[in-house]
């Protein structure tokens, strides 16, 4: 008798789903179509980046994933257990000065009502993971941008989300400091496996950060290239030195430059 062949492996459902996706602001005649039509599926622990030149519907996309925003037509389905499946991060920190660090990071928690032992102990132990253990009692204002940042982040994870949303979150930060936070949001997700859907200009950041890179086009929005860069996990920093990094964010420039001219120039 021969080897029993294996079962295969059926495809998860996406975590996220888009269909038809679109999204206008204004009303006739100065309506503004931003974005789309949009389709996309995201799989349960996929980090998906998406590039594209400015105001090309990259963080619409984004808002309406965390349900701030409603799509004018299509939809977005996420598919969750949870009543509160999306932790957002933004560029500007998005964090409370009159809170104390750890009073920030247990705010999603006590919004949840989680017990307060229990959601303060969770939010040391992100506080720990994320370095800031000694600053539990500071406030904001005497914090460095990078150790704000840290602190949305660490709120954001204290939650547990199923999905996690950050809209530039790095980009306010200088080049070294940026590179520092790449490198520990690569090894939180890899640990954590959170399905992550992540805005940036920088290509650098997404072939690091990514399992796959969406390319938009110039408004309204549309995604019009995918590239999976060709690196496994785990996967460290390192990989910007390889000589697939740089062919790959060459390939990507060229994808992108011809939407960067139409936004700058349009027609």
């Amino acid at each position: 008798m021969g080897e029993p062949h294996p079962t295969p492996t059926a495809p998860q459902a996406p975590k996220l789903r888009a269909t038809a996706l679109t999204r206008t602001f204004g009303r006739s005649p100065k309506t503004v179509h931003a974005l789309g039509p949009v389709d996309l599926d995201i799989a349960p622990g996929e980090f998906t980046c998406i590039v594209g030149p400015s105001g090309c519907g990259k963080s619409t996309l984004l808002r309406i994933a965390a349900g701030l925003l409603r799509p004018t037509t299509g939809e977005l389905q996420i598919r969750t257990a949870s009543p509160r499946p999306a932790a957002m991060i933004f560029q500007d920190y998005g964090i409370y000065d009159w809170k104390t660090v750890l009073a920030n990071v247990r705010f999603g928690l006590d919004i949840q009502r989680v017990p307060r032992r229990e959601a303060d102990a969770r939010a040391r132990d992100w506080l720990a993971r994320m370095g800031l253990a000694d600053f539990a009692g500071a406030y904001p204002a005497t914090l460095s941008g990078g150790m704000r940042q840290r602190v949305a982040i660490a709120r954001a994870l204290a939650v547990e989300p199923e999905i996690l949303l950050m809209d530039e979150p790095f980009a306010a930060l200088d080049a070294q400091l940026r590179t520092i936070l790449q490198d520990e949001l690569l090894d939180l997700t890899q640990t954590t496996s959170t399905t992550t859907l992540f805005i940036t200009h920088s290509l650098e950041e997404a072939i690091v950060l990514g399992d796959r890179v969406l390319v938009m086009s110039a408004r309204p929005g549309r995604i019009i290239a995918e590239r999976r860069p060709p690196f496994g996990r785990p996967r460290s920093g390192d990989v910007r030195s390889a000589p697939e990094f740089t062919a790959l964010k060459s390939e990507l420039w060229e994808l992108l430059r011809g939407e960067v001219r139409r936004e700058a120039v349009p027609a």
